[in-house]
C-alpha cells in the first residue's frame, strides 16, 4: 500500500517523513519525484510513504493512478502560522510560482500574507474535495503530532521504532527563519 501525505507545505511534512524513516515496513520520502514528469512523477515503489505539497496540484492524476487503493494523510498546521511561514518565502518555491504563475503577479497592493492565505485556502480546498470519497484517510494536525502519529502508526500497521519516530516531532526540521 502506498501512503500520500497531502499538505500545503510549511506544516511539518519534512518532520513527518523523518519520523516515518523509523518505520521498517515502509520506505519514506519527501518530494522524491519533484523533478520528474509524465508517468514517472507519480511512480513510487509499493509500501512507500510520500510527502510532497505539489501533489495537491496533481490530484486528478493521483486519483487515476492510485484512487482509493492508497492511504491518504491530510497534514495540516494552524493556518495563521503556515501563512506567516510562507510569507517569509514569497520570492522562491511554491509561493513565487503561485504569485507569479497562477495569480500572474497578483494585483497592486496585495501583501505576502494575503497571497499566502489565498494559496493555503486553494490547496486545502483541493485536498478536502479529493479526500471526500476516500475510505483510507486520516486528518493529521501538527499541533497534535505525537498523538496523531501514534494513530497513524496503528492505522498503517507500522513496524519499527515508534519511540524514535516520536522523538523526531521534538526536532525542528526545515524551519523558516524568523
Amino acid at each position: 500500500m502506498n501512503i500520500f501525505v497531502l499538505n500545503t507545505g510549511r506544516c511539518g511534512s519534512t518532520t513527518f517523513v523523518q519520523a516515518c524513516r523509523h518505520i521498517s515496513n515502509f520506505s519514506a520520502g519527501h518530494e522524491s519525484n519533484i523533478h520528474k514528469i509524465g508517468t514517472q512523477r507519480l511512480l513510487y515503489s509499493d509500501n512507500h510513504i510520500e510527502a510532497d505539497n505539489r501533489l495537491s496540484w496533481m490530484l486528478g492524476r493521483l486519483e487515476r493512478q492510485y484512487g482509493d487503493a492508497a492511504y491518504y494523510v491530510h497534514l495540516q498546521r494552524d493556518r495563521e502560522s503556515t501563512a506567516r511561514s510562507f510569507a517569509r518565502r514569497m520570492d522562491f518555491g511554491i509561493m513565487k510560482a503561485y504569485r507569479d504563475g497562477v495569480l500572474l503577479g497578483g494585483e497592486q497592493g496585495q501583501v505576502p500574507m494575503d497571497i499566502a492565505q489565498d494559496y493555503i485556502e486553494t490547496v486545502e480546498t483541493n485536498i478536502g474535495l479529493f479526500l471526500k470519497n476516500k475510505s483510507n484517510k486520516m486528518n493529521f494536525r501538527l499541533e497534535n503530532a505525537e498523538e496523531d502519529f501514534r494513530l497513524f502508526w496503528e492505522k498503517i500497521n507500522a513496524a519499527g521504532d515508534l519511540e524514535s519516530a516520536l522523538e523526531e516531532w521534538r526536532v525542528r526540521h526545515n524551519a523558516s527563519d524568523s
